[in-house]
């Protein structure tokens, strides 16, 4: 007994020292945490329960039979945060760089299919040179297991990915199905093809960091929800996220203990809206005044502007915000800000989070760029998405709606539980002046008359009280008084039962 006592503490100190003291020195010297290190930030102290420690690889090519490390370069298992269980794993660097194999897409898929099991998020710290090459098409395999089990677990549970490393090739498609990807800035990128091949298919010349760096992913091409300055940060914040979620797609997200008045009036609001239709403010101003204490977790801040995203919570309870931001091409619909918002909007209505809709859009981004690009497919994402939606949707017009845009974002047409809109709200189908140009084209050669024209037009149509006449906006309210009213209607909308048609899924314009 004392024997085999023996040879299982040598086996878990094996473990634990993972690549060795040398490797664990080297990924501190490149300011990163180990595996192990980044589990004891991440989860409450003492509630980690580690899977598959003694698991190896079989691989018997190239030498490799010779070098064998338990637990084959991930850490798997369950633990705690915040009280609340999650499944993760840990790849680590220092044992073959992280490398999938066969044996280490076991380990991850073990969990992934716990955690759908029992209903909790799984959370994987990526850190991985890609898959190890020693063992060929078995790691290709491997990668393909853990898609499959993405796929399933979307929409069943929250999957998040923090990439902590690097993450290249076949190995960036597992963090693109989770539900929100984070990064760490200066040492950690994605990219389906390196530096070296970009240069020789293409003949640029680009960096790692250019190509797939933090500030690439988070800026340009959307990929990443956002970049933390390192490992700590990181982990940090990706506790206080998981907060805002509920466990599963059957469950509430949790709810917070809130000492913020429900029926705190805010007199700023009343002036927050320009008397001068085109001029900007900041919807993030509104956000944080109508929130319980302020607090906003905002997703993708530095891609596709024109929107915002994030996490709040009113009245202790978690919502999902969408706003236009009139102080980015003035709040206008594009191609990257409807798939930043419809993704988002899914992802609330998936797990049960009601969403608050901010409006003020003139309409669609025009130009050929656009057009192009496809913003009539990418447009109707977002169009899909809220239509879609069967959470509680409360929408709020600020200022102007025009045109489609005014349909998309949550209207009453697509089934808006509560929709509310200021006094200087604007809701008609174009702007007065773009307007009164075309109905009255025969006075276009008379600027006096059609500034006349459009003083009628905007008295007449760019106003809240067409729309409420007709019964599509429930309410006209003073600003000053938003948080109160958004409160009482999501508290109202608690018990909302409604279902979509019966059907395998829909077919989302994709």
């Amino acid at each position: 007994m004392q024997d085999i006592i023996r040879q299982l503490e040598e086996k878990r100190s094996a473990a634990r020292l993972g690549g060795g003291e040398r490797r664990i020195e080297s990924q501190h010297a490149k300011s990163k945490l180990t595996a192990r290190e980044r589990l004891d930030l991440l989860l409450d102290e003492g509630s980690f329960e580690e899977w598959d420690m003694f698991v190896e690889h079989d691989c018997q090519d190239f030498g490799m039979q010779e070098s064998r490390i338990p637990g084959d370069g991930v850490v798997t298992g369950f633990g705690q945060v915040n009280g609340r269980p999650i499944f993760v794993y840990s790849q680590d660097f220092t044992v073959f760089g992280g490398s999938l194999s066969a044996a280490h897409a076991r380990k991850i898929c073990k969990i992934m299919e716990q955690a759908m099991k029992v209903g909790v998020p799984v959370v994987g710290l990526n850190d991985s040179g890609g898959a190890r090459i020693q063992e060929g098409v078995a790691s290709l395999a491997g990668y393909a297991d853990v898609f499959q089990r993405n796929v399933l677990a979307s929409g069943v549970i929250p999957q998040i990915s923090m990439i902590m490393g690097p993450c290249a090739g076949g190995a960036v498609y597992s963090p693109a199905m989770t539900d929100f990807i984070f990064m760490v800035k200066d040492s950690s990128y994605m990219f389906v093809t390196g530096p070296e091949v970009v240069k020789t298919v293409t003949n640029e010349t680009v960096t790692a960091e250019e190509l797939g760096g933090a500030s690439t992913h988070t800026s340009k091409s959307g990929v990443a929800d956002l970049a933390f300055e390192n490992d700590v940060e990181a982990l940090l914040q990706l506790r206080e996220f998981l907060s805002f979620l509920p466990q599963n797609n059957r469950e509430k997200a949790p709810t917070r203990e809130t000492h913020d008045p429900v029926d705190r009036p805010d007199m700023s609001l009343d002036t927050l809206v320009p008397a001068n239709p085109n001029k900007p403010y900041d919807i993030k101003e509104l956000i944080h005044k109508i929130t319980d204490e302020g607090e906003f977790f905002e997703l993708q801040p530095d891609n596709a502007g024109n929107i915002v995203i994030g996490f709040a919570r009113i009245e202790g309870e978690t919502v999902g915000i969408v706003a236009n931001q009139p102080m980015v091409l003035a709040g206008c619909l594009d191609i990257a800000s409807s798939i930043k918002g419809g993704r988002f909007v899914r992802f609330c209505d998936a797990f049960n989070i009601p969403i608050v809709t901010l409006v003020d859009v003139p309409g669609f981004l025009p130009g050929t760029a656009q057009e192009y690009g496809g913003i009539i497919k990418h447009g109707a994402k977002l169009l899909y998405a809220y239509a879609e939606a069967t959470v509680p949707k409360v929408t709020l017009i600020t200022r102007k709606a025009y045109g489609g845009a005014y349909d998309v974002m949550a209207s009453k047409h697509l089934r808006g539980d509560v929709n509310y809109a200021w006094p200087s709200a604007e809701i008609a189908v174009m702007g007065p002046k773009g307007a009164v140009e075309i109905i009255f084209r025969a006075d276009k050669d008379d600027p006096e008359k059609l500034a006349e024209r459009e003083a009628e037009y905007r008295e007449k149509f760019a106003n809240p009280f067409v729309a409420g006449k007709h019964g599509f906006i429930d309410d006209v309210i003073m600003p000053r008084n938003t948080r109160r009213r958004i409160a009482r209607a999501l508290r109202m909308l608690k018990t909302k039962k409604l279902e979509n048609p019966w059907r395998k899924h829909g077919n989302i314009p994709l």
